[in-house]
């Protein structure tokens, strides 16, 4: 039971100060509950750590089996995908390139029916892209701009992997135009040829006086059961005009990688030219690597829900067990307030609020010793095993450790206000992992990933440590990195549950007394 003395006075802010301290002493005071936080530590530490240090990657290069190279990164040092067939000739200074992609066909494998017998069917995936680029060199990972074709969402202008500026529906043969005046790039499209509608422009700081123009044709893997699968692209492009460049065209299969031979390409593509048409062909793709571009910071946080159950344990055995003990005061209730606090007892809205800080401060520090320890800690070793790790600034890094901590107050406070209602234990425990802890465990799995966008679940999006690009596809799992929600927006949900609950809390209590006579 509280020991909050009714002798006491001073104004509000220091009486306030009396119960946050009284609360803090009886938070602490149960040793269940300081081993709650101690296993909530324990138990999100010793899961990131487990993970990293089981994670061996291995890649087959043209030299044999080996350690995977590191992730290759674009212009802002994000982990990108550059792969691509490339027909292209030298564009010194200003000019342009105007082309019509009259056909888009492409191949997919599928699952296998027959173990052994690949099944392969024609199509192209949602993201395959057939267009017409401009980049700095053929060197992977140089900036670049590019105006394309895609599979299923149109038209598009793409530039250093990580910007997407989308333009009309595909309609049919569509137009295309790039042109260059300085380091800007602006890019076009028409259903005709002869009206264009501008779809967005690019800055290439310091791009070279010569740069490398044409088409170009490639095509991300066929996802399914949360893997990719082989798939391409063919275009056929013709009415070819170019504007400041004159030569012969050159043909590049740009990232393409060798087999364990050391000879053979492994998927390459290739052009076939007839007449005044480019047939080209091409599989991989231009654009940020979420999966492929090595292991992410966020899975030494795949532990964090299942850390957070000791804590929600602890946050609602704080308001349950002192109802529980709370005796029964001897002789008639006082009239004409029934219910009603003793005279010097603090308000019972206020007292909840003082817990709601202690226990929100609490699973604050908690989750900031188990963020702050495991996330260096876990990033080191995947590093020490030779894994190949996504880029990850420190803005980055401190988002998500401080983020965690956040969330881990948030749910605690969340866990505490549904005690304060329902008054069981069992029950608001229940609810608690409910709302916060099997959404998360559902979508890591791959099911249900929209509840992360409607349960406090949405706030482990704050410790997504690669974006959700809208122009990449990856599975919906969060062993993928999908997050439906960008990271503070999952937070402020989280927070938003947290505070309407913990205010339906205080307002029932304050009903229940509603006229009485306090110290506090």
């Amino acid at each position: 039971m509280s020991s909050f003395s009714p002798h006491r006075s001073g104004p509000p802010s220091g009486r306030f100060l009396q119960m946050l301290r009284a609360e803090w002493v009886r938070f602490r005071s149960a040793r269940g509950r300081v081993l709650a936080v101690a296993a909530s530590v324990l138990v999100t530490v010793s899961l990131g750590l487990l993970i990293a240090g089981g994670a061996h990657s291995a890649c087959v290069t043209g030299t044999g089996e080996g350690p995977c190279p590191p992730p290759l990164v674009g212009p802002d040092g994000t982990a990108v995908r550059d792969k691509y067939y490339f027909v292209h000739q030298p564009l010194k200074g200003n000019g342009s390139i105007t082309a019509r992609v009259s056909d888009m066909t492409g191949q997919i494998r599928l699952p296998d029916v027959v173990p052994g017998v690949r099944n392969v069917k024609e199509g192209v995936v949602p993201w395959a892209k057939a267009g017409l680029l401009v980049r700095q060199s053929l060197k992977q990972g140089s900036p670049y701009a590019a105006v394309m074709l895609t599979g299923d969402h149109g038209v598009r202008m793409q530039y250093d992997y990580v910007h997407d500026v989308p333009g009309g529906p595909h309609n049919g043969p569509q137009w295309l135009r790039l042109t260059r005046s300085g380091d800007t790039i602006t890019g076009y499209e028409s259903d005709d040829g002869k009206t264009w509608t501008e779809i967005g422009t690019a800055e290439l700081t310091g791009l070279p006086e010569t740069v490398e123009i044409g088409p170009f044709a490639t095509s991300p893997g066929a996802l399914w059961d949360m893997a990719q699968a082989f798939a391409q692209t063919t275009a056929t492009f013709d009415r070819i005009e170019l504007r400041g460049a004159n030569g012969s065209w050159r043909h590049d299969d740009v990232g393409v990688v060798l087999e364990s031979d050391g000879r053979t390409p492994h998927h390459p593509g290739g052009v076939v030219e007839s007449g005044d048409k480019l047939i080209v062909t091409g599989g991989g793709d231009i654009g940020p690597a979420t999966v492929e571009g090595g292991l992410r910071a966020d899975l030494m946080l795949i532990g964090g829900a299942v850390g957070l159950i000791p804590l929600l344990v602890a946050a609602v055995t704080f308001v349950t067990a002192e109802h529980r003990r709370r005796p029964t005061r001897p002789g008639p209730p006082a009239e004409p307030h029934q219910g009603e606090p003793h005279r010097g007892e603090p308000h019972p809205a206020r007292l909840l609020a003082a817990r709601a800080a202690v226990v929100g401060v609490v699973a604050f520090v908690a989750g900031l010793v188990s963020s702050g320890g495991v996330v260096p800690a876990g990033l080191a070793m995947l590093r020490a095993n030779r894994n190949p790790v996504q880029p990850i600034t420190p803005g980055t890094e401190l988002r998500m450790i401080v983020g965690y901590a956040a969330l881990t107050a948030a749910a605690a406070v969340l866990a505490l206000g549904l005690a304060a209602l329902v008054k069981r234990a069992v029950v608001a425990v229940g609810l608690a992992v409910v709302l916060v802890v099997v959404p998360y465990l559902l979508a890591t799995a791959g099911l249900a990933p929209w509840l992360l966008m409607i349960t406090p679940a949405a706030g482990f999006a704050i410790t997504q440590s690669v974006p959700t690009f809208a122009h990449v596809d990856v599975g919906p799992s969060l062993l993928a990195g999908y997050h439906p929600l960008p990271p503070w927006a999952g937070l402020a949900v989280a927070c938003g549950y947290a505070a309407f609950i913990l205010g339906s809390a205080m307002a029932a209590s304050r009903r229940k007394v509603p006229h009485a006579v306090h110290a506090d």
